[in-house]
């Protein structure tokens, strides 16, 4: 009989930005390579910060999506992602995740953030005994430093509580070595209870759709080169800067045009500046294939970071640029995690972050060495990503740890689906 795996997280599918993509894209491929593997999560409702459509506010039966027994807990979703708002959310969630029927897993899996809700999912999993690996897509508190959301003796506060629930697991899994590094420094985690498990890609490296038809369809013409920024539109993102280069590339007269595709609480604010600013421009989330053809639509794709994050991102975004073959821009700090990989896998430029001058020069010298060299330049995205990036690696990596917490975990003997994806 295969080993029971209990994933418990607030993000799944069908939301296809942020964590949920990687949190669903585990639990198939666990199932697929013959692991018992159930979903407790929540209603569908990132990055519009809104239920999807469909979904109702109470108990429902258990969905299967892909192969894998999900059950959906109802709690109130903000209109907004603030601090206080998003905080009940996640303690809601935690509650009623706490005292949904578990049955009996060998591990449970939480994912965070969401880290309170996680930490109550923790309580409950002490009560039996049962070992916890807990999955850091984000940490916590850097994030509060880092964006300025809460002061000094706050942020202290809540990276004793991070620190404590992180040691109190039994294993640590994290998406990238820098995440690992500022848990053994700054949370006092020993390295050895830490996995570093690299996300994936989840887009396909040869859509169906038809770019140029996707460029008429949204009034790109053929002299447009086109910077997409895609995901969520938040405080980190910082995106006014990138409207604040269209303005300048308005007065330029540069053939620049600034695309932001997704949502986030920021996107009012945004569609605001887009309708006063004639190269900027915002559009709503897109399914996969529309997604995976935007990319290669574009002339440049855009990671912009807020000024003096150097810790807590590494945006999921990259992966799937990678993949998309195409120049990319970040405007980032020269020590962060994103202007690492960016380097690593030898696919674009690096600018100062909150400089929209620097955005246009960088979009512009993009282009230009992209057009001069006859597109072959910065094209190592997709080589990084089949190397170090891919799912058949992460799902290695994901189940050595599973194999750290409770040695003889075993999967039901079946081919394996997943190894050489």
């Amino acid at each position: 009989m295969s080993s029971r795996i209990l994933i418990v997280g607030l993000n799944y599918a069908p939301e296809n930005t942020g964590i949920a993509p990687y949190t669903a894209g585990m639990a198939r491929a666990l199932r697929e390579d013959g692991w018992d593997v159930e979903v407790v999560t929540g209603l569908p409702h990132y990055p519009q910060w809104q239920v999807h459509e469909g979904y109702p506010r109470e108990d429902g039966p258990l969905e299967v999506i892909d192969g894998v027994p999900v059950r959906r807990i109802p709690h109130p979703v903000p209109h907004d992602a603030g601090q206080l708002r998003r905080l009940g959310m996640e303690i809601v969630f935690g509650l009623r995740a706490a005292r949904a029927p578990w049955g009996k897993p060998d591990v449970v899996v939480v994912i965070t953030p969401a880290l309170f809700a996680s930490a109550i999912v923790r309580v409950r999993a002490a009560l039996t005994r049962t070992p916890v690996l807990v999955w850091v897509q984000d940490i916590y508190t850097a994030g509060l430093s880092e964006t300025g959301a809460a002061g000094g003796l706050v942020t202290r506060v809540m990276r004793a509580v991070e620190g404590a629930f992180l040691r109190s697991c039994n294993g640590v899994v994290v998406i990238h070595d820098r995440f690992s590094d500022y848990l053994r420094r700054h949370m006092g985690m020993a390295g050895e209870r830490i996995t570093t498990v690299r996300n994936w890609t989840h887009i396909a490296e040869a859509p169906t759709v038809d770019t140029a038809a996707l460029r008429q369809r949204f009034g790109w013409g053929p002299e447009d080169v086109v910077v997409l920024h895609t995901g969520n539109m938040g405080a980190k993102q910082d995106l006014p800067n990138v409207a604040a280069a269209a303005q300048i590339a308005e007065r330029r007269g540069a053939p620049l045009r600034f695309v932001l595709v997704g949502g986030g609480h920021q996107r009012p604010q945004l569609e605001e500046l887009a309708a006063t600013t004639p190269r900027f421009e915002v559009l709503p989330s897109v399914d996969n294939d529309t997604y995976a053809g935007l990319l290669r639509a574009a002339d440049i794709l855009l990671v912009n970071e807020r000024a003096g994050l150097k810790e807590m991102c590494v945006p999921s975004k990259l992966t799937s640029y990678f993949t998309a073959e195409r120049p990319v821009l970040a405007a980032v700090e020269a020590e962060g995690p994103s202007a690492a990989e960016l380097a690593a896998a030898d696919a674009g430029i690096r600018v100062a972050p909150g400089d929209p001058e620097a955005l246009v020069d960088g979009a512009l010298r993009l282009h230009e060495e992209w057009v001069a060299t006859g597109d072959t330049v910065h094209r190592g995205g997709r080589r990084y990503v089949r190397e170090v990036l891919s799912r058949g690696a992460a799902v290695r990596s994901f189940v050595s740890a599973l194999g750290k917490l409770r040695p003889g975990l075993v999967a039901e003997d079946r081919a394996p689906a997943t190894v050489n994806s």
